[in-house]
């Protein structure tokens, strides 16, 4: 693998890790929050730079049912994030002197509904791509022959995750978040930092569990 495309992944790595830390806004505070957003969306741009020859081949020929939702998905997550953007700026305290009148309560629950939905939407994105970062990871440690017991263990470890991922789903109340549910109900960060991260990171690895094995179902249904 090419320095270059070692670089794009360390990328790609840290601005998901940003999304994470982002959505600890109650422990960050609003100045962190928004140097973590905006360094966010710097490296999402870089990512769509990186990747801009992919947007040319989105009309080319027929494309089977793999195809057509990795469309769909990119589509969503890319409005997803253009409405987290479009409402940070709105919200932001920083411009807080030209946005005030347009920062309100709504717009507020709009911006947090729309980070959920990133997250969950960016997990599916990189269940999609799950082989792809199998391979990568392979070849990263050298590894070359497959193992059973390597397999069981992996497959053992993406159960509990997914398994952690629904108790994680109800900890956070992601339901009500991602239907914009007005709540009072957030992460006491007082109590635990490390917990809020690690049912982050369980929710993200279940749906992209599910996401991997669906594309595994339709894969054999078509053989």
């Amino acid at each position: 693998m090419s320095s270059v495309f070692l670089l794009r992944l360390a990328f790609d790595v840290i601005a998901a890790g940003l999304l994470l830390i982002g959505l600890s806004y109650w422990w960050l505070g609003n100045t962190v929050h928004e140097i973590v957003g905006t360094a966010m969306f710097l490296l999402v741009i870089m990512h769509n730079v990186f990747n801009r020859r992919w947007y040319g081949t989105i009309t080319r020929g027929r494309r089977e049912a793999r195809g057509l939702i990795n469309i769909v998905i990119t589509a969503l997550l890319l409005v997803a994030m253009l409405t987290l953007l479009v409402t940070s700026v709105l919200i932001s305290n920083t411009l807080s002197g030209i946005m005030s009148p347009y920062g309100g309560f709504t717009v507020r629950q709009i911006h947090t509904l729309a980070a959920y939905w990133v997250l969950v939407i960016l997990a599916v994105h990189l269940g999609l791509r799950w082989p792809m970062i199998m391979d990568i990871t392979r070849n990263l440690f050298g590894i070359s022959k497959p193992s059973a017991v390597r397999s069981f263990a992996l497959r053992a470890i993406a159960i509990v995750i997914a398994i952690h991922g629904v108790w994680s789903s109800f900890e956070l109340g992601l339901g009500t978040k991602l239907a914009m549910h007005v709540t009072l109900d957030w992460w006491n960060f007082e109590e635990s930092v490390a917990g809020f991260f690690i049912h982050c990171i369980a929710i993200a690895g279940l749906y992209m569990f599910l996401t991997y094995y669906a594309m595994k179902w339709l894969h054999m249904r078509k053989d």
